[in-house]
């Protein structure tokens, strides 16, 4: 196998599965379509200005070895994708959540769950705050689930209970991806910018740079889907 086609092939496997199973009966995720792939936009837009950013100051970077090397600007192609990819597979399973197991996930605490995640983000993200990844990461993520909290008691437009155990769910395969992508390595993390805390070979601020990427797609697929 060329090398060159790791990243591409890592992101092909990530896909199949819930492409394919996007047809299931249940779930029929392919009639959601017209809501997910525009509430894809501007998270990926945002996600992509952000990592031609901290590319250029060498917050991370990509090993030439195991990419195409087509690059928009700073990013391989391939890591364009990425913000396309991944969403679709975590909407595909945030999807499932809610067609199978909707009724069982009022959680009442959920929210006070991600607001108390806000507050310790927002300390951690201060304290760091001349760690780019750390900074940037957890301060983002904190005003995003702050501002959603704040929101969501006015116009109820996200529920919190699916996002938790739909995060938690989440969280297996995309720490497989993140695991391959970092353990070959496709990206190296400059460890100056961050806390050096590693899961694995995963920098710890994947799990919440993740998880406000996700966050920013389902909220927004969820007001196109309310608007039909």
């Amino acid at each position: 196998m060329n090398n060159h086609y790791t990243y591409f092939i890592i992101l092909a496997a990530s896909l199949a599965g819930p492409l394919a199973l996007s047809f299931d009966k249940k779930v029929a995720f392919y009639k959601n379509w017209k809501y997910l792939f525009p509430a894809m936009i501007i998270p990926a837009l945002l996600y992509i200005v952000w990592d031609f950013y901290f590319t250029a100051k060498g917050v991370w970077s990509f090993n030439e070895n195991y990419i195409t090397g087509t690059k928009l600007y700073n990013l391989p192609l391939e890591e364009v994708l990425f913000f396309f990819i991944v969403p679709y597979c975590c909407l595909f399973i945030y999807e499932c959540i809610c067609s199978y197991f909707q009724r069982a996930l009022h959680i009442l605490w959920a929210d006070k769950l991600l607001l108390a995640l806000a507050v310790v983000l927002f300390i951690t993200g201060i304290i760091n705050y001349n760690k780019y990844y750390t900074g940037w990461t957890f301060i983002f993520t904190s005003i995003f689930i702050t501002a959603l909290h704040f929101i969501n008691k006015k116009i109820k437009i996200f529920n919190a209970g699916l996002f938790v155990v739909s995060y938690a769910v989440m969280l297996i395969p995309f720490l497989i991806v993140n695991g391959f992508l970092t353990a070959i390595p496709v990206v190296l993390y400059n460890d100056a910018e961050n806390l050096g805390i590693r899961i694995y070979t995963i920098p710890f601020e994947d799990i919440f740079y993740g998880m406000l990427l996700i966050l920013m797609n389902v909220v927004t697929y969820e007001l196109l889907k309310n608007k039909k």
